[in-house]
């Protein structure tokens, strides 16, 4: 147990840096202080500096890349101290062009005490920085004169047409200045590099031949005095035409710590036409064993590329990866309950059961009616049991002592069926407290559900989650793009929920075999929702014939549907089967389909459409005690909803003695016996329809699966399932009790 708890907080301890680093990303990309055009105040600086002057210092510097260890705490601070007029990057001042590392050396160049300037490279072009370095500090290619200076930038990286630069260059060179200096990232000339590990690759790190050719024609005849360049881990001098090409490359970047490959930047002074360049050796005075570690680093550092809080991340990254697979790979998975817990034992002590449900009666759904009867048949077996729910408007039981109503924030749908209750009451942990739960019941994923999860963490009970819907076929409700709610927000939101609570109750083997599909390791139990089998096994001829005579139903083949009025319930199928029935059978049918919804409109829209009218009535809310009625005026009852994780009305519409006609789906799949009670068939509406006029067509195949479903409904009563629940319930408390204290 403590290795494995070690290596549970090492994990949330990268996931934290990670976030962390992210963070901080996110803060250096949206809420830095931020530059645009920073080069014109910096040109400006250094034309007023040196209007007056003949004598002045600049330092220049290469393959700056974002370093922090050795440009901005060394370099910088003797730049300041030896009291340079102004600095010059030769190229790569960062590691990549991401705005992170631009924003980061606006941070480091902050610590200067004069003016600078950036010469566009290749790490400044890199990962689309070209776009970010021309808003941040100026156009890649750029010439302005200072005193008695011409300075001149080319972009060697090929950003800008290299043709078009050299008809510019030629303008630009052709000034009266007596000094000039040039600036280039990329070498004109090859620079002898051999030796170097991981720079044999010469092609890369000068320009290529033909603008090269051009480009140092054109300087040479000019009389340049000195081109400056970076790219190249390494201080290179020579002398071509009467002009000086110099070579920087280690200003902070990766180098390799030997007599060839240095920290370094270059010093220019000008006094006049006198001009003085030398290199400026920096001695770090670093142990070798620290400069080899620091040669391995800036080594794996050039591979990838990247800033040293990147890498961080990267790495942190593969260490949350690795013990993720490790516990994946290397750590037993037990998926079944602890047999050696009794849930039998102590059955006759009543229990204290809070039950958190995000919708409930007076809200009619398959959900809160589950509710409530798993409610009434625990506290006929002498439970106690509070309910937290929200609050609808006109509610006869808001101060009933037995359920807790959180007042709405916000309602949401068309129809305000669904009700944000306000969770973050001291009213709700106050009363949950006082009740003193022994098991939290939660029936959603999210909101008041996680609530009930938290409060059973706070208060040290198990909780108990009823996977009720399939989230996955609601993406049309989430103000998120669909495939991606659809395809993984949702299953990733009920393993982690199913994961954080102490055991799963699933109405059918279909949905428990979901769960474990999606990585779900709790206990999972399957119970099906019980049912009031005796109200719908009987009713009342006096309110059918007043039923019969209110929708003129003489006469007529009766079919039944009970279903909310939305999307997911696949009621288009439904109409759109009714309709081909229509066409191709002779029986005079009707269906009388129960339930509200927002698409209410749009389904009569479409009923009327296809000219069904006298053939389906959408009857709206009915009230649940005259559901039964309802279902014994019908011959049949037809469903086609896929998003059923049991589909109770199917099994109401049975015990009333109806045979079935379904869409195969999960849920429905357990509870219907395909030419035993009903009928299954694909998501085909030729299929479905021909099921409805077989049954329709022959009365004795009616009447025995009629028979047989009424029996298969029986077994489903309220006081089983209640049993069944308390069992679970009591299952999770030993369990509790075992695991603190083994």
């Amino acid at each position: 147990m403590p290795r494995q708890r070690l290596i549970s907080w090492f994990f949330y301890l990268n996931l934290a840096l990670i976030a962390a680093l992210l963070g901080y990303k996110a803060y250096l990309n949206f809420f830095e202080r931020d530059f645009a055009s920073a080069h014109a105040d910096q040109v400006n600086a250094i034309e007023t500096m040196l209007a007056e002057r003949e004598a002045y210092r600049f330092a220049v510097l290469g393959n700056i890349n974002n370093s922090v260890g050795i440009f901005e705490r060394k370099i910088i601070p003797r730049l300041n101290s030896e009291d340079y007029d102004f600095i010059i990057s030769a190229g790569n001042a960062v590691a990549s062009g991401g705005e992170d590392k631009y924003r980061a050396l606006f941070g480091t160049l902050s610590y200067l005490e004069m003016p600078y300037l950036l010469t566009f490279g290749p790490h400044e072009e890199s990962r689309l920085g070209g776009f970010r370095f021309y808003d941040h500090f100026g156009p890649y290619h750029f010439s302005f004169a200072a005193g008695k200076s011409r300075f001149t930038f080319l972009d060697s990286t090929g950003t800008t047409d290299f043709g078009w630069q050299t008809r510019w260059l030629d303008e630009v060179l052709a000034g009266s200045e007596p000094n000039q200096f040039l600036f280039s990232a990329h070498p004109l000339y090859p620079v002898d590099h051999a030796g170097l590990f991981g720079f044999d690759d010469e092609d890369e790190d000068h320009l290529e031949n033909d603008a090269r050719h051009v480009f140092t024609g054109q300087i040479e005849q000019a009389g340049v005095d000195a081109v400056f360049s970076s790219q190249v881990p390494l201080f290179d001098r020579q002398q071509h035409g009467g002009t000086t090409y110099i070579t920087t490359g280690g200003a902070g970047g990766f180098v390799l710590n030997n007599d060839e490959s240095y920290h370094h930047f270059v010093s220019v002074s000008v006094n006049g036409n006198d001009i003085q360049i030398s290199e400026r050796r920096l001695d770090i005075g670093q142990h070798p064993v620290w400069r080899t570690l620091e040669s391995v680093w800036f080594f794996i550092y050039s591979l990838f590329y990247v800033g040293y809080l990147n890498f961080i991340l990267i790495v942190s990254t593969f260490i949350a990866i690795s013990i993720w697979l490790y516990n994946r790979i290397f750590t037993e998975q037990d998926y079944y309950p602890d047999f050696d817990i009794d849930p039998d034992a102590n059955n006759d002590t009543p229990l204290n059961v809070a039950i958190f449900t995000n919708n409930y009666l007076p809200f009619i759904g398959g959900v809160p009616i589950s509710i409530e009867r798993l409610k009434r048949g625990l506290t006929d077996l002498n439970n106690n049991v509070l309910v937290v729910a929200p609050c609808y408007p006109q509610q006869a039981d808001i101060e009933k002592a037995d359920v807790l109503r959180l007042a709405s924030l916000l309602p949401m749908g068309k129809h305000a069926e669904f009700r944000l209750a306000n969770i973050f009451s001291w009213r709700l942990l106050k009363r949950v407290r006082d009740f003193a739960p022994q098991v939290i019941h939660v029936h959603h994923p999210f909101w008041i559900g996680r609530a009930g999860q938290l409060l059973g963490r706070l208060l040290r009970v198990p909780v108990v989650y009823t996977y009720h819907t399939r989230l996955e076929h609601y993406a049309h409700y989430v103000p998120l793009p669909g495939p991606l709610f659809r395809n993984l927000i949702s299953h990733a939101l009920v393993k982690r929920f199913a994961n954080g609570c102490d055991a799963v109750i699933v109405p059918t083997s279909s949905a428990e075999e979901y769960l474990r599909i999606i990585g779900v390791k709790k206990p999972i139990f399957v119970q099906p929702t019980g049912i009031e089998y005796e109200r719908f096994a009987t009713a009342d001829s006096t309110a059918l014939d007043a039923l019969r005579q209110r929708y003129r139903l003489e006469g007529k083949r009766v079919l039944v549907s009970i279903s909310r009025l939305s999307k997911e319930k696949n009621i288009d199928f439904m109409l759109n089967g009714l309709a081909l029935l229509r066409d191709n059978s002779a029986h005079d049918f009707h269906l009388l389909l129960l339930g509200e919804g927002h698409e209410r409109e749009q389904l009569q829209a479409r009923i009327e459409a296809l000219g069904l009218n006298k053939h389906v009535t959408l009857v709206g809310a009915v009230p649940p005690d005259d559901v039964a009625c309802y279902c014994h005026l019908a011959e049949l009852f037809i469903f086609a909803s896929r998003s059923e994780t049991q589909g109770m009305v199917v099994l109401e519409a049975m015990a009333a003695g109806l045979p079935v006609v379904v869409v195969r789906s999960s849920g429905i799949e357990d509870i219907v016996q395909h030419g035993v009670n009903g009928y299954k068939t694909a998501h085909d509406v030729q299929a479905w329809c021909g099921r409805i006029d077989t049954l329709l067509s022959d009365d004795k195949l009616k009447a025995r699966l009629s028979k047989q479903a009424s029996h298969d409904a029986a077994e489903h009563c309220i006081e089983t399932f209640s049993v069944a629940v308390g069992r679970v319930y009591r299952y999770v408390i030993a369990a509790r009790r075992k695991k603190y204290t083994d």
